[in-house]
């Protein structure tokens, strides 16, 4: 620990402080009394708004106030960065934990801010653009579990299997919604300040200012400077510019997550209109208009007119999914489900997230809405995927058109065919009326398992392939019409012959 630890006396304006009719230096001496409690660390909640804000400051004054001695485990304050967050609470975050690590440094606390990430592979771009995902709804929010929850759970697990058990100190409060305070009340343990957590094993959670309304906490937030240098009146400004709340640090399924204007991820889609950006653009924030086109562009994808537009009929298995629709139980024809986005239209979709990087860059060179390494995973989906194999690898080619300049880009490790080929193959379907991505896929197999000393899998592996659907739409859903219909058939002859067996047997049963 730093040699100049010490004492830092709590400010008289923070001290005379009553909130929710409480005094701040009680609610402070509680936070004290927890933490010196046992040696669980503990893990801070921090997603750069008023709510996250407020816990951060309380926990970093209460530490303040006490020795040295008493410091004795460690705070972590843990942000998830899901890559898609509104970049200009994106600058919010990554200015306080930088001042919060400097800070504490200093001062001798044993404070860490730190950003968690979702993994490459489950990116919103590498999950939209790359797998063509179609854009999250109410009825599939996809986003949430791979982006929010499990970077952070993930990061308190290691925590637990290092210390044992840990403390999650977040910034919920009963009177932000119904769904929140049921959730809270519900895995509360009766007479003590730490609750159970609903899903990560040995993890407590605590929550100070759950008591408080939002005026409660601007008003703490608004008395005096943040004890780690600046204060609070950018985050207000912010606030009163788009009218909107704070996306909460989400950690397990039961944690209401974003939506309803609140900050978050800029592309959300699960709201009908982002209010927290229109907000921001018409209080003067006009360089964030392409974020807002871009964004409307993949919620209209969503509408149930547009979808078979902009997706593939089939699964990214290779198969078409459908659903019977019934009629007094008979199944009278069936309703096509579509599946990822077709490839020309996550290109074009790349396209248009390049062209709004460009014109935000205008405002902020630092702001980067995808990464290198989200474009070479995207890259490599599109190479290697189930249904439309980009032959071309024009990923670096896109980016090039787009912005002007080449990237230094991973060898290339695209597939056994090149597009000379796979335009032979497609003159070869014409003739032979044999699917060209069937043959591509065998042959794509065959040498997959060259070389090999065993081959016993390959029969399996072929059939895999021989089983997916191909031909056109029609064709497979004509088949699929009378698969279902004959299936419907048997179903309605079972259970004829299920009520003729239970009429015989009670026959039978009273004749004896």
């Amino acid at each position: 620990m730093n040699g100049q630890a010490k004492v830092i006396p709590i400010s008289k304006s923070v001290k005379e402080q009553t909130i929710a009719g409480r005094p701040i230096a009680d609610l402070l001496q509680e936070i004290q009394t927890i933490y010196k409690a046992d040696t669980r660390p503990w893990v801070v909640g921090y997603s750069g708004g008023k709510d996250s804000s407020a816990i951060l400051q309380l926990v970093y004054l209460a530490l303040q106030g006490l020795s040295p001695e008493e410091r004795t485990k460690d705070v972590y304050v843990v942000s998830s960065d899901t890559l898609v967050e509104t970049p200009v609470v994106v600058g919010i975050i990554t200015s306080t934990l930088s001042k919060i690590n400097n800070a504490a440094k200093q001062k001798g606390l044993p404070i860490y801010g730190e950003q968690v990430y979702p993994a490459m592979d489950e990116t919103f771009w590498v999950n939209l653009i790359g797998k063509g995902y179609p854009a999250p709804t109410r009825q599939f929010r996809w986003c949430t579990e791979r982006m929010k929850i499990n970077p952070v759970s993930q990061f308190i697990l290691g925590k637990v299997a290092k210390f044992g058990e840990v403390v999650v100190v977040l910034g919920s409060r009963l009177a932000e919604s119904n769904s929140r305070a049921q959730v809270m009340r519900k895995h509360k343990i009766e007479g003590r300040r730490l609750s159970k957590h609903s899903s990560l094993p040995s993890a407590y959670v605590y929550t100070p200012i759950e008591d408080w309304s939002a005026d409660d906490v601007w008003e703490f937030l608004l008395t005096g400077k943040a004890p780690w240098g600046g204060d609070h009146q950018a985050l207000f400004e912010l606030y009163k510019d788009s009218n909107a709340g704070e996306c909460p640090l989400v950690i397990d399924t039961s944690t209401p997550s974003c939506g309803n204007s609140r900050f978050g991820c800029w592309v959300c889609t699960v709201v009908t209109k982002d209010k927290a950006m229109d907000g921001l653009i018409e209080s003067g924030h006009d360089w964030l208009k392409p974020l807002q086109r871009f964004r409307n562009k993949i919620y209209d994808t969503t509408l149930p007119e547009n979808k078979n537009t902009f997706r593939n009929f089939k699964r990214r298995t290779g198969k078409i999914t459908s659903t019977p629709t019934r009629v007094e139980g008979v199944a009278e024809d069936i309703k096509h489900i579509p599946g990822p986005y077709w490839l020309s239209f996550r290109k074009e979709l790349l396209k248009d997230l390049l062209e709004a990087q460009k014109l935000v860059q205008q405002t902020d060179p630092d702001i980067q809405l995808i990464t290198k390494e989200e474009l070479e995973e995207i890259r490599k989906k599109w190479v290697q995927d189930p249904n439309e194999p980009d032959w071309e690898d024009s990923l670096p080619s896109i980016y090039r058109e787009i912005i002007g300049k080449d990237l230094d880009w991973a060898t290339s490790d695209a597939g056994a065919f090149t597009k000379l080929d796979a335009d032979l193959l497609a003159e070869l379907e014409d003739k032979h009326k044999v699917p060209a991505a069937l043959i591509m896929k065998l042959i794509e197999l065959e040498l997959s398992m060259d070389g090999l000393s065993k081959r016993s899998a390959i029969f399996d592996r072929i059939g895999t392939i021989l089983k997916q659907d191909w031909g056109t739409f029609e064709e497979i859903m004509a088949k699929h019409r009378v698969c279902t219909k004959t299936m419907s058939h048997l179903d309605n002859e079972e259970e004829q012959l299920k009520k003729q067996y239970e009429e015989f047997e009670s026959l039978k049963f009273h004749a004896d």
